[in-house]
C-alpha cells in the first residue's frame, strides 16, 4: 500500500523532512522512496510540496500519514478537517472518557456544575464496587487454590504414611 508520509532527513536536533511517496512497509528513517513531493522545515516552517503530483500519487490510492495529511490541508492542497496527531493512550482513562463525553454533547445540553459533580461520584462508586467485587473474587480464586494445595499436601502426606507401613511390613 502506498503512503505519503515524512522522510527525516537533517542533522542531530536540525530536523528537516521530505515529503515522499513510498510502501508503508518501507521503514519510515532512510527507507527507499518512490518519488520525493517536497519538503518541509520545522524549524524555519519553510514549506515546498508539488501539488500536481500529490494530486496524481491521492488518485492512484496512496493514503497520507495524519501530520502529512495536515500540512496539506494547511496549505490548501486537501479539504477538511485535520487529524489530531497527539499520542493516542494504550487504554482510554476515566478522565479521556469524560473528555470525549464533554465534548461529544452540545452547549446546551452539558450538565450543570453541581450535576457533574454527581456524576462523578456515582461514577466513583460504580468503579469501587467493581474494584471490590475483583478484589472478593481474586480473594476466593486464593482460597481455592490454598485449599487444593492442602488438599493435595494432605494425600501427600498419607500416601507416605502408606508407604512406610508397606516398608516397615515388609522389613519385619
Amino acid at each position: 500500500m502506498l503512503t505519503i508520509r515524512f522522510l527525516r532527513q537533517g542533522k542531530k536536533n536540525q530536523p528537516f523532512f521530505g515529503v515522499v511517496v513510498t510502501d508503508k512497509r518501507n521503514a519510515p528513517r532512510g527507507g527507499k522512496f518512490i518519488e520525493k513531493l517536497g519538503y518541509f522545515n520545522p524549524l524555519t516552517k519553510e514549506v515546498s510540496l508539488k501539488k500536481e503530483r500529490i494530486e496524481y500519487w491521492l488518485k492512484q490510492g496512496a493514503k497520507c500519514s495524519d501530520t502529512v495529511h495536515n500540512l496539506l490541508i494547511k496549505e490548501n492542497i486537501l479539504e477538511g478537517k485535520k487529524i489530531s496527531v497527539h499520542k493516542k493512550a494504550k487504554e482510554k482513562g476515566e478522565k479521556e472518557k469524560t473528555q470525549e463525553e464533554k465534548t461529544s454533547q452540545k452547549p446546551e445540553e452539558q450538565p450543570k456544575p453541581e450535576e457533574k459533580t454527581k456524576d462523578q461520584e456515582e461514577k466513583k462508586e460504580v468503579v469501587a464496587e467493581e474494584e471490590k467485587e475483583k478484589g472478593k473474587e481474586i480473594d476466593d480464586e486464593k482460597k481455592q487454590a490454598k485449599e487444593s494445595i492442602e488438599k493435595k499436601e494432605t494425600e501427600q502426606a498419607k500416601e507416605d504414611d502408606q508407604n512406610k507401613q508397606k516398608e516397615a511390613e515388609n522389613n519385619s
